[in-house]
């Protein structure tokens, strides 16, 4: 199978977004196109991705292991989605492997777990991270938090102080490449250099960042070279259970495996085993062929309209939905708004007086308009953001992090496909939320924590009734 570069314009990228315009109900019983922003979050799929997973499952096969005409043939279409996967990011396919997992986050234990750490080691991360470039580090090693600065950056003095206090001792330094919650892109290439000086490895949490911004690892031999990098398909328009983990080859060939089974050995006896060859060594059992078929495409679209012009235009809507929102008032925007240019389009803010789940609820009953709440998986972040005192932390420590009395925002993500007309939509509800001329009645389900409309409900089975399993089992059936 040959991933070709595509034509795909601006002008035609939209009406490649399987579900743009599907509607849904709305509190007062209209239909309208749902307007999707939460693309921090996961992303929809392009229809070029459905159109060539649907070319290559009548020749789905087990790879690797298989002589089958489909084998040999799936095998070989398994191989070129990992090279693509890799070449997107830049990576040095002589010297680094490209591993598959599920996502970002399992990609990020494999590494933690990887590593020969001793109680003693370190690894420097920053307060601005997702859990997940947190806590699998915890885990194994000692960690410190480097801190933010007022506007939510990373205070990049700290860390270097903290590099040259911790050099000799830190192992590894775990940033993110751009924020899930203020979008604020950290400059890895500079702090990787650093890293290297204190005689560290760097690691980049890249989900947030490859779908926006052109990303490349550079040569190894550059000194701002980036060592280990992760991103996830479902942020990309593939979101179809696939991670990405990159690395040096020698460094995943040292030691056992993370998971062990099938596909992971070259010999097996009673009484000992051999490991087998990368990249099988680390992808135990049978991989998500199709997931990386869905992956592969999404990259030749997203190659295809540019990576440079995808940052310009989402920036573009980015200016535009802060200068609406400016006008309107009575929001609070977090982190940068005058100089945007270092963040990708997420756009996190609170209404005044209003509880962040209450206005995502508004604005997906009465707006269709799909937002996320809460604290995105990044809660000291949030905390400091939100300057939640220590006491407030207290109080609210015993709750659920789902729950809506905690403090939270409300986080708007931008995605390439978006427009002016989406951004006019929410700020359309949201002007109606800041002056209370919404027209719900609003209260908390007493089980789920989350806010529900008086008269209205979301009913799965009006969409997908035929994966009711009492309808399509035969046991279902006969009771």
């Amino acid at each position: 199978m040959h991933f070709p570069e595509h034509a795909t314009t601006f002008a035609r990228l939209r009406e490649q977004v399987v579900g743009i315009d599907t509607k849904i109900p709305l509190l007062d019983g209209t239909l309208r196109p749902y307007v999707f922003l939460d693309n921090a979050a996961s992303t929809p799929t392009f229809r070029s991705v459905l159109d060539r997973m649907a070319e290559f499952l009548p020749w789905y096969s087990g790879v690797h292991r298989g002589m089958g005409y489909k084998a040999v043939v799936a095998t070989e279409v398994y191989d070129q989605t990992r090279r693509i996967a890799g070449e997107f990011v830049g990576a040095d396919l002589s010297k680094n492997v490209v591993l598959f997992g599920k996502n970002t986050t399992e990609s990020i234990n494999k590494l933690a777990s990887h590593f020969p750490f001793s109680a003693t080691d370190i690894v420097i991360t920053t307060a601005m991270e997702h859990h997940s470039n947190d806590l699998p580090w915890r885990k194994h090693c000692t960690v410190l938090h480097v801190g933010t600065l007022p506007d939510g950056s990373l205070d990049l003095d700290a860390l270097r102080r903290e590099l040259r206090r911790s050099a000799g001792k830190v192992r590894l330094v775990a940033v993110t490449g751009a924020s899930n919650v203020t979008g604020i892109c950290n400059p890895v290439h500079e702090i990787a250099a650093w890293a290297h000086e204190a005689g560290a490895k760097i690691f980049v949490d890249a989900a947030q960042l490859v779908a926006h911004r052109p990303v490349d690892m550079l040569p190894d031999s550059d000194p701002g070279h980036i060592d280990f990098l992760a991103y996830s398909s479902h942020k990309v328009y593939a979101p179809f259970g696939i991670g990405v983990l990159i690395g040096p080859t020698e460094f995943f060939l040292a030691g056992d495996p993370e998971y062990v089974g099938g596909g992971t050995v070259a010999y097996v006896g009673l009484d000992s085993v051999e490991w087998g060859n990368l990249p099988q060594k680390e992808e135990a059992g049978s991989p998500n062929v199709v997931g990386s078929v869905a992956l592969a495409e999404a990259i030749a679209v997203l190659r295809s309209v540019g990576l440079e012009e995808i940052a310009h235009h989402e920036q573009r809507l980015l200016r535009y939905a802060i200068g609406k929102m400016r006008k309107l008032g009575g929001t609070r925007i977090f982190g940068p708004t005058e100089d945007i240019s270092k963040k990708v389009g997420v756009l996190p803010f609170t209404v005044d007086g209003m509880d962040h789940a209450l206005v995502a609820t508004i604005l997906s009953t009465e707006g269709g308009i799909g937002v996320r709440n809460g604290n995105f998986c990044a809660q000291p972040y949030m905390r400091k953001l939100l300057d939640v005192s220590p006491e407030e932390e207290r109080q609210k420590r015993a709750a659920r992090c789902d729950n809506p009395t905690l403090p939270g925002m409300v986080r708007a993500s931008f995605g390439c496909y978006n427009n002016d007309e989406d951004i006019d939509r929410f700020i359309e509800t949201l002007t109606k939320i800041v002056r209370k001329e919404y027209v719900g009645s609003y209260s908390l389900h007493p089980v789920t924590g989350m806010y529900v409309a008086k008269g209205y409900n979301v009913i799965a089975a009006t969409h997908f009734g035929h994966f009711d399993p009492l309808r399509s089992s035969p046991a279902g059936r006969e009771a």
